[in-house]
């Protein structure tokens, strides 16, 4: 299928690697113009390696109002953003009795503040051309607020209802405003994760993955680990013309994590 994004300008924020850098692959391979984001020149360089020509990088923390406001400089000078897929983001696993007012501070400012700034910068040129696509990597972990990481769980619900009330503001247009919530995916810091807790139990990859699925997450239909692919196929369809009927909606790739039709 032709998604027609030749032409279209793209920037996927924290895109260096894992989910991020699939989005922006595919994006990228559907004729798109991508810009990849990363906190450091180094991490930027490497991974715009991967990348077809013509294709950029900034190296920016979107976690901050200065970072922010410097991707949005550097972006505009390429040309207008047609795209703007709000991926950046980052969890840490800890009790809730534990996360103190900075680390719940740290979770927001990049998980949620990232996609504030960028949406309401990038937003008003996208309805002035008519045409546009804001989309918000959420999580399942919004509606399953998990135990271990309470703090990221309320920052991907919190993102559920920035990605919907910023959609009200497109009523009428061809912009359209998603949040897409991945289950449980194989990115580089889950690959990581789950290395670091199967060694502490001396478990391998494979017998760590089935245990999580049949006690942490018990109810994926998949019962595994996604790709990070499997997540960026239909994060670029939402992105493109052929999604022009879909807005103001939470879209699960959560291979049936949550236990619910609706």
């Amino acid at each position: 299928m032709d998604l027609s994004l030749d032409g279209k300008i793209a920037l996927v924020t924290g895109s260096t690697k894992g989910i991020g850098k699939a989005i922006a692959l595919a994006l990228a391979a559907e004729g798109a113009t991508v810009v990849i984001n990363g906190r450091s020149q180094q991490s930027v360089d490497e991974a715009l390696a991967s990348f077809p020509k013509g294709s950029h990088g900034v190296a920016a923390d979107v976690g901050t109002g200065e970072g922010a406001a410097a991707l949005v400089k550097a972006v505009e000078a390429i040309g207008p953003v047609d795209i703007l897929v709000n991926n950046a983001g980052i969890f840490e696993p800890k009790e809730f009795p534990e996360i103190p007012d900075a680390d719940w501070t740290k979770l927001f400012e990049v998980n949620v503040m990232s996609g504030v700034r960028l949406s309401r910068a990038l937003l008003p040129g996208m309805i002035a051309r008519n045409w546009g696509r804001i989309i918000f990597i959420a999580s399942e972990s919004a509606i399953n607020i998990p135990q271990e990481m309470v703090h990221y769980g309320v920052s991907k619900t919190a993102q559920l209802g920035l990605s919907r009330g910023i959609a009200e503001y497109t009523k009428g247009t061809a912009v359209t405003v998603n949040a897409v919530l991945p289950g449980p995916t194989l990115s580089e810091g889950v690959e990581d994760f789950v290395d670091s807790l199967g060694a502490q139990h001396g478990q391998s990859r494979t017998e760590f993955e089935a245990e999580f699925f049949k006690t942490v997450r018990p109810t994926s239909l998949l019962q595994r680990f996604a790709t990070t692919d499997e997540v960026a196929n239909f994060v670029t369809f939402l992105a493109s013309p052929r999604a022009a009927a879909i807005n103001g909606a939470a879209l699960r790739v959560d291979g049936g994590t949550v236990k619910s039709a609706f």
